[in-house]
Protein backbone atom coordinates (compact mmCIF):
# COMPACT_ATOMS: atom_id res chain seq x y z
CA UNK A 1 0.00 0.00 0.00
CA UNK A 2 1.24 3.47 -0.87
CA UNK A 3 1.51 5.84 2.07
CA UNK A 4 1.77 9.48 3.03
CA UNK A 5 4.38 10.48 5.58
CA UNK A 6 3.61 12.37 8.77
CA UNK A 7 5.97 14.06 11.20
CA UNK A 8 4.16 14.91 14.39
CA UNK A 9 4.47 15.70 18.04
CA UNK A 10 3.79 12.62 20.13
CA UNK A 11 0.55 14.20 21.35
CA UNK A 12 -1.25 13.33 18.10
CA UNK A 13 -0.25 9.67 17.88
CA UNK A 14 -3.47 8.26 19.30
CA UNK A 15 -5.70 10.57 17.27
CA UNK A 16 -3.98 9.74 13.98
CA UNK A 17 -4.22 6.03 14.77
CA UNK A 18 -7.93 6.41 15.49
CA UNK A 19 -8.71 7.92 12.07
CA UNK A 20 -6.29 5.89 9.92
CA UNK A 21 -8.96 3.41 8.78
CA UNK A 22 -11.25 6.25 7.66
CA UNK A 23 -8.40 7.87 5.76
CA UNK A 24 -7.45 4.63 4.03
CA UNK A 25 -11.07 4.00 3.07
CA UNK A 26 -11.31 7.50 1.56
CA UNK A 27 -7.98 7.51 -0.31
CA UNK A 28 -6.62 3.98 -0.58
CA UNK A 29 -3.43 5.19 1.11
CA UNK A 30 -1.81 4.30 4.40
CA UNK A 31 -0.01 6.55 6.88
CA UNK A 32 3.69 6.29 7.69
CA UNK A 33 3.82 8.03 11.06
CA UNK A 34 6.80 9.35 12.98
CA UNK A 35 5.85 10.82 16.35
CA UNK A 36 8.28 12.46 18.75
CA UNK A 37 9.48 15.59 20.49
CA UNK A 38 8.22 18.66 18.62
CA UNK A 39 11.63 20.34 18.67
CA UNK A 40 13.23 17.38 16.95
CA UNK A 41 10.47 17.20 14.35
CA UNK A 42 10.78 20.94 13.69
CA UNK A 43 14.53 20.59 13.11
CA UNK A 44 14.02 17.76 10.62
CA UNK A 45 11.41 19.72 8.67
CA UNK A 46 13.57 22.86 8.52
CA UNK A 47 16.48 20.70 7.33
CA UNK A 48 14.34 19.68 4.33
CA UNK A 49 13.30 16.14 5.17
CA UNK A 50 10.52 15.10 2.73
CA UNK A 51 7.18 14.82 4.49
CA UNK A 52 3.51 15.19 3.58
CA UNK A 53 1.67 16.27 6.72
CA UNK A 54 2.93 17.99 9.86
CA UNK A 55 1.24 18.18 13.27
CA UNK A 56 3.03 20.38 15.78
CA UNK A 57 2.26 23.06 18.34
CA UNK A 58 0.67 26.20 16.89
CA UNK A 59 3.80 28.18 17.79
CA UNK A 60 6.02 25.93 15.67
CA UNK A 61 3.50 25.80 12.82
CA UNK A 62 3.61 29.61 12.74
CA UNK A 63 7.41 29.48 12.50
CA UNK A 64 7.29 26.89 9.71
CA UNK A 65 4.85 29.08 7.80
CA UNK A 66 7.25 32.02 8.06
CA UNK A 67 10.01 29.77 6.70
CA UNK A 68 7.71 28.66 3.83
CA UNK A 69 8.00 25.03 4.94
CA UNK A 70 4.23 24.50 4.90
CA UNK A 71 1.29 25.37 2.64
CA UNK A 72 -0.77 28.24 4.04
CA UNK A 73 -4.12 26.97 2.82
CA UNK A 74 -5.68 24.15 4.78
CA UNK A 75 -3.96 24.74 8.13
CA UNK A 76 -6.34 23.41 10.79
CA UNK A 77 -6.11 23.48 14.61
CA UNK A 78 -7.02 20.15 16.21
CA UNK A 79 -7.50 21.32 19.80
CA UNK A 80 -5.76 21.87 23.12
CA UNK A 81 -3.79 19.21 24.96
CA UNK A 82 -3.07 19.58 28.67
CA UNK A 83 0.01 18.27 30.43
CA UNK A 84 -0.62 16.04 33.43
CA UNK A 85 0.56 13.28 35.72
CA UNK A 86 0.29 9.50 35.49
CA UNK A 87 1.00 6.45 37.59
CA UNK A 88 1.38 2.79 36.73
CA UNK A 89 -1.90 0.85 36.82
CA UNK A 90 -2.55 -0.48 40.30
CA UNK A 91 -0.69 2.30 42.10
CA UNK A 92 -2.57 4.64 44.37
CA UNK A 93 -3.01 8.07 42.78
CA UNK A 94 -1.21 10.86 44.65
CA UNK A 95 -2.73 14.29 45.20
CA UNK A 96 -1.39 16.65 42.52
CA UNK A 97 -4.10 19.30 42.77
CA UNK A 98 -1.90 21.98 44.39
CA UNK A 99 1.77 22.92 43.95
CA UNK A 100 2.68 21.75 47.47
CA UNK A 101 0.88 18.44 46.93
CA UNK A 102 2.62 17.94 43.59
CA UNK A 103 5.98 18.70 45.20
CA UNK A 104 5.36 16.07 47.87
CA UNK A 105 4.29 13.50 45.26
CA UNK A 106 7.42 14.09 43.18
CA UNK A 107 9.72 13.95 46.19
CA UNK A 108 8.06 10.67 47.19
CA UNK A 109 8.61 9.05 43.79
CA UNK A 110 11.64 6.84 43.25
CA UNK A 111 11.52 7.40 39.46
CA UNK A 112 10.01 10.16 37.31
CA UNK A 113 9.24 9.29 33.68
CA UNK A 114 9.12 12.21 31.22
CA UNK A 115 9.71 13.08 27.56
CA UNK A 116 12.91 14.80 26.40
CA UNK A 117 13.23 17.93 28.54
CA UNK A 118 15.25 19.83 25.95
CA UNK A 119 13.08 19.35 22.82
CA UNK A 120 9.58 18.19 23.80
CA UNK A 121 6.78 20.55 24.79
CA UNK A 122 5.83 18.72 27.98
CA UNK A 123 9.41 17.86 28.94
CA UNK A 124 10.67 21.44 28.68
CA UNK A 125 7.69 22.67 30.69
CA UNK A 126 8.04 20.00 33.36
CA UNK A 127 11.72 20.81 33.89
CA UNK A 128 10.58 24.38 34.49
CA UNK A 129 7.97 23.13 36.97
CA UNK A 130 10.65 21.28 38.91
CA UNK A 131 12.74 24.44 39.07
CA UNK A 132 9.76 26.52 40.21
CA UNK A 133 9.12 23.98 42.96
CA UNK A 134 12.81 24.18 43.92
CA UNK A 135 13.45 20.44 43.54
CA UNK A 136 15.11 20.02 40.13
CA UNK A 137 18.54 19.20 41.56
CA UNK A 138 17.01 16.99 44.25
CA UNK A 139 15.16 14.73 41.81
CA UNK A 140 17.39 15.06 38.72
CA UNK A 141 18.99 11.64 39.26
CA UNK A 142 15.50 10.08 39.30
CA UNK A 143 14.46 11.59 35.96
CA UNK A 144 14.06 9.02 33.19
CA UNK A 145 13.75 10.92 29.91
CA UNK A 146 12.64 9.39 26.59
CA UNK A 147 12.27 10.70 23.01
CA UNK A 148 8.54 11.29 23.52
CA UNK A 149 5.92 11.01 26.22
CA UNK A 150 4.28 7.84 24.97
CA UNK A 151 7.61 6.01 25.01
CA UNK A 152 8.17 7.30 28.55
CA UNK A 153 4.74 6.08 29.65
CA UNK A 154 5.25 2.66 28.05
CA UNK A 155 8.55 2.35 29.90
CA UNK A 156 6.88 3.31 33.18
CA UNK A 157 4.18 0.71 32.60
CA UNK A 158 6.89 -1.99 32.36
CA UNK A 159 9.08 -0.60 35.13
CA UNK A 160 9.84 -2.33 38.41
CA UNK A 161 10.34 0.90 40.38
CA UNK A 162 8.48 0.92 43.66
CA UNK A 163 6.71 4.28 43.32
CA UNK A 164 7.15 5.80 39.86
CA UNK A 165 5.30 8.84 38.55
CA UNK A 166 5.15 10.25 35.04
CA UNK A 167 4.47 13.60 33.49
CA UNK A 168 3.59 14.23 29.86
CA UNK A 169 0.68 15.33 27.71
CA UNK A 170 -2.71 13.79 28.44
CA UNK A 171 -3.00 12.33 24.94
CA UNK A 172 0.15 10.25 25.37
CA UNK A 173 -1.02 8.94 28.74
CA UNK A 174 -4.46 7.98 27.43
CA UNK A 175 -2.88 6.25 24.43
CA UNK A 176 -0.65 4.00 26.55
CA UNK A 177 -1.73 0.72 28.15
CA UNK A 178 -0.63 0.10 31.72
CA UNK A 179 -0.74 3.68 33.03
CA UNK A 180 -3.52 5.79 34.54
CA UNK A 181 -4.14 9.51 34.33
CA UNK A 182 -3.92 11.16 37.76
CA UNK A 183 -4.70 14.79 36.95
CA UNK A 184 -3.59 17.98 35.26
CA UNK A 185 -0.66 19.99 36.53
CA UNK A 186 -2.06 22.33 39.21
CA UNK A 187 -3.01 25.96 38.54
CA UNK A 188 0.04 28.15 38.22
CA UNK A 189 2.12 25.24 36.90
CA UNK A 190 -0.29 24.06 34.22
CA UNK A 191 0.18 23.90 30.45
CA UNK A 192 -2.31 23.61 27.58
CA UNK A 193 -0.86 23.39 24.07
CA UNK A 194 -2.79 23.90 20.82
CA UNK A 195 -1.80 21.38 18.14
CA UNK A 196 -2.29 22.19 14.48
CA UNK A 197 -2.12 20.16 11.26
CA UNK A 198 -0.65 21.48 8.01
CA UNK A 199 0.52 20.28 4.60
CA UNK A 200 4.26 20.29 4.04
CA UNK A 201 5.60 22.33 1.16
CA UNK A 202 7.50 19.20 0.06
CA UNK A 203 4.36 17.04 -0.28
CA UNK A 204 3.37 15.58 -3.63
CA UNK A 205 0.10 14.19 -2.22
CA UNK A 206 -1.76 17.43 -1.64
CA UNK A 207 -5.30 16.10 -2.12
CA UNK A 208 -4.73 13.13 0.20
CA UNK A 209 -3.07 15.33 2.83
CA UNK A 210 -6.02 17.69 2.81
CA UNK A 211 -8.37 14.73 3.14
CA UNK A 212 -6.52 13.59 6.27
CA UNK A 213 -6.47 17.09 7.76
CA UNK A 214 -10.20 17.45 7.09
CA UNK A 215 -10.90 14.11 8.79
CA UNK A 216 -8.75 14.97 11.81
CA UNK A 217 -10.41 18.36 12.30
CA UNK A 218 -13.97 17.51 11.24
CA UNK A 219 -16.98 18.10 13.52
CA UNK A 220 -17.85 14.43 13.01
CA UNK A 221 -14.61 13.45 14.77
CA UNK A 222 -15.14 15.73 17.80
CA UNK A 223 -15.83 12.74 20.08
CA UNK A 224 -12.76 10.94 18.72
CA UNK A 225 -10.60 13.98 19.49
CA UNK A 226 -12.00 14.22 23.02
CA UNK A 227 -11.41 10.51 23.64
CA UNK A 228 -7.81 10.96 22.48
CA UNK A 229 -7.29 13.84 24.93
CA UNK A 230 -7.86 16.88 22.71
CA UNK A 231 -10.03 19.66 24.13
CA UNK A 232 -11.89 22.28 22.06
Amino acid sequence: MNTIKILSGGAANGLVTAVTADFTKATGLGIEGDFGAVGGMFDRIVAGEPVDIIILSQKLIDQLLQRQCIVETGIRPLGKVVTGLAVRNGQSAPDVSRPDALKAALLGADAIYIPDYEKSTAGIHFAGVLRKLGIFETVQARLKAFPNGQTAMAAMARATDGQPIGCTQMTEILNTDGVSYVGDLPPGLDLATVYTAAQSATSTHGDAVQTLIDILASPEKAATRRAAGFQP
